[in-house]
């Protein structure tokens, strides 16, 4: 069991705090604290010399300037978080639609050993391949389509070309051919994916696309 400083179980009664670390900020006045002032300093006037009445309207309207300014504040403040909460509900109305990131490109590095993508196919694949296209639109290599159902799959491309030729570091691009099993002839890209879930994580709203989560910022269109 876990204690906490004052002998307690720290699970049923927390952490103990003192009164020390909850000092009421000061360093500005409420409207309140406002109201407050302007009676002591009318209480204690001098009975001789009052207080003039253009003063006390000034202060008065300083006053109702001060709630004003508090009240659009929390005004404000309601907005936005039923802004957050619009946004929130939808980004959850994104879930099962398909999230394009807007590019097709992958990062070949010799170090990594080659590069590893993914691809999602909307429907079933009967057969088809792969293309590794270079910043021409070339294709360089293509891959095996794997035979199956739709849904994300991963590839690895190794770094060579049609020839067997170690090519260069840098940007290439990722399509892929394949039929249905209705013989129709479809293609798909690196980019699409369905959005399976998304999750909210320090005021950052993420989606899942593929096998990993990306800021929903990063997606281009949503379909």
């Amino acid at each position: 069991m876990a204690i906490n400083s004052i002998g307690l179980d720290s699970s049923v009664y927390g952490e103990y705090t003192t009164g020390a670390e909850f000092v009421e900020d000061k360093t500005s006045l409420s409207n309140d604290d406002f109201m407050t002032l302007l009676l002591v300093e009318l209480q204690n006037q001098d009975p001789t010399n009052p207080t003039d009445t253009e003063s006390i309207l000034t202060q008065t309207s300083q006053l109702a300037s001060l709630e004003s300014s508090d009240n659009t504040n929390a005004a404000l403040e309601d907005l936005a978080a039923s802004l957050q909460a619009s946004n929130d509900f939808s980004s959850i109305s994104a879930i099962g639609k398909t999230a394009d990131l807007g590019s097709n490109a992958i990062t070949y590095a010799e170090a990594d050993g080659g590069s590893t993508f993914e691809l999602y196919f909307p429907t079933d694949v009967a057969s088809g391949s792969v293309e590794i296209l270079d910043n021409n639109g070339n294709v360089i290599q293509t891959l095996d389509v794997e035979t199956g159902e739709s849904g994300v799959y991963s590839y690895t491309w190794d770094g060579k070309d049609i020839a067997g030729n170690s090519v260069d570091e840098g940007i290439y691009y990722v399509t892929a051919s394949y039929r249905d099993s209705t013989g129709e002839d479809l293609t798909t890209r690196v980019g699409t994916y369905p959005i399976e879930s998304v999750r909210f994580d320090a005021g950052t709203t993420f989606a899942k696309v593929g096998s990993g989560y990306i800021p929903i910022e990063s997606i281009v269109e949503i379909y």
